[in-house]
């Protein structure tokens, strides 16, 4: 009779760990983090462009002289759209950029000229 207690008790036990207080909770999603051109950018000419909070330049690297200034605003989420001046030619002119990663914007300008940003650490 010992023995059927002992497995009983044994049985018991083995099945209290198992038994949990609900369902445990799933852990939180992390929301992807929004695209954001706000920053350093290069050319591969070593040409600096930086978004800070609406506000476009692009500068050189060797006297940070200023090229050009202007505006931004993203369209979507992966399209910015640049409104600039050049300073060195006197115009106007729109840029669209595709952020095609977190780390690199593919841009057209409105008289066809491509070039790429690639974002600086």
């Amino acid at each position: 009779m010992n023995t059927r207690i002992i497995v009983a008790l044994g049985a018991a036990m083995a099945l209290s760990a198992c038994n949990s207080t609900g369902p445990r909770p799933l852990p939180a999603m992390q929301q992807p983090q929004p695209a954001t051109v706000d920053g350093t950018w290069a050319d591969p000419n070593g040409i600096i462009s930086t978004f800070q909070s609406g506000a476009f330049s692009t500068r050189t690297t060797d006297t940070n002289q200023l090229l050009a200034s202007g505006t931004y605003r993203a369209v979507s989420d992966r399209l910015i759209e640049i409104n600039l001046t050049s300073l060195v030619r006197n115009t106007q002119s729109k840029v669209n950029c595709a952020m095609v990663t977190l780390s690199q914007l593919n841009c057209t300008s409105d008289s066809g000229a491509q070039f790429s940003l690639a974002r600086r650490t």
